[in-house]
């Protein structure tokens, strides 16, 4: 939902000092491309999955389309991974892994797994757990399916705050603690992995997934570099929304640098008005939609 994010990881202020000091994330020898989706559903009920409202549906795709973003990935001939896997398994030069993540835990989770498991892809699922078992998002047990066809379950926080970097700090690592706490009785297994909710991402928030066992972490900053903070590693998404054709899809996984560069231009745009205008631009955006 809204899946911007304010500024880069290194720009904007930190929220979490008493445990110590926010700092800045190093660079690493691992690239990544990595896919930011959300729902996918019928646009005439985009209301039925995930959060509602104009703004979460600019971030929904249709289900005809996101097959066809399927196979032109396919056929590009790269097949996506597990991010779990990014540090153990050997990389050549120039390699750029290949993630699909899907934000905000609604229902329409489990028709996107059925696609994915049709051509044997992982999909990184990442769910805000004070919303499970509520209309229109995952419940416990479709949770725990999602877990044994073999797709990687992460937390999106607890409650979706925007933005979580504003929190006190404390708050911040509760927002965490509980999402991986929860999960983690329910899948049976410890949460490693985690995206930041509307992608308002800060070296405090991502030292406070760290500190919760979290190593990897997608912001929505669209990069292809992977940085990494306090031992978690801290991946930029390429965000797709509804209207994102295939064959873009197909362009951002073969990292074609036009494409890149658009979306980092645009975001970078959107993270300097927000800077400015701060809460207003919230505010501005959503009368702009409605």
């Amino acid at each position: 939902m809204e899946a911007e994010s304010k500024g880069g990881i290194e720009s904007e202020r930190g929220s979490r000092s008493s445990r110590k000091e926010p700092q800045r994330s190093r660079r690493t020898p691992f690239r990544s491309i990595s896919f930011m989706y959300h729902d996918v559903i019928d646009p005439r009920d985009s209301d039925s999955s995930g959060f509602p409202g104009r703004i979460p549906a600019r971030y929904k795709i249709d289900p005809p389309l996101f097959e066809r973003h399927l196979d032109a990935i396919a056929a590009t001939g790269r097949a996506p991974g597990s991010a779990i896997s990014l540090r153990s398994t050997p990389k050549r030069h120039g390699d750029r892994p290949l993630f699909l993540t899907f934000d905000d835990g609604g229902a329409s989770a489990m028709q996107i797994a059925e696609s994915l498991s049709r051509r044997n892809w992982p999909g990184h699922f990442f769910v805000p757990v004070d919303y499970v078992g509520k209309p229109g998002f995952l419940d416990e047990g479709q949770i725990v399916e999602l877990a044994r066809q073999g797709h990687i379950v992460g937390t999106h926080s607890s409650s979706h705050p925007i933005p979580i970097s504003g929190l006190p700090e404390e708050q911040i690592l509760e927002e965490w603690q509980r999402s991986v706490s929860v999960l983690k009785e329910i899948i049976g297994r410890s949460v490693v992995t985690g995206s930041v909710p509307g992608g308002y991402c800060s070296p405090g928030v991502a030292q406070a997934a760290a500190a919760c066992g979290i190593t990897v972490l997608f912001t929505s900053e669209p990069i292809p570099t992977v940085r990494e903070l306090d031992g978690c590693l801290l991946l930029g998404r390429y965000a797709i929304l509804a209207g994102t054709t295939a064959e873009t899809a197909a362009g951002l996984a073969r990292g074609d640098l036009m494409l890149r560069l658009r979306q980092r231009v645009s975001w970078k745009a959107r993270g300097l008005a927000k800077f400015v205008l701060g809460d207003a631009y919230r505010t501005l955006r959503a009368r702009r939609l409605e």
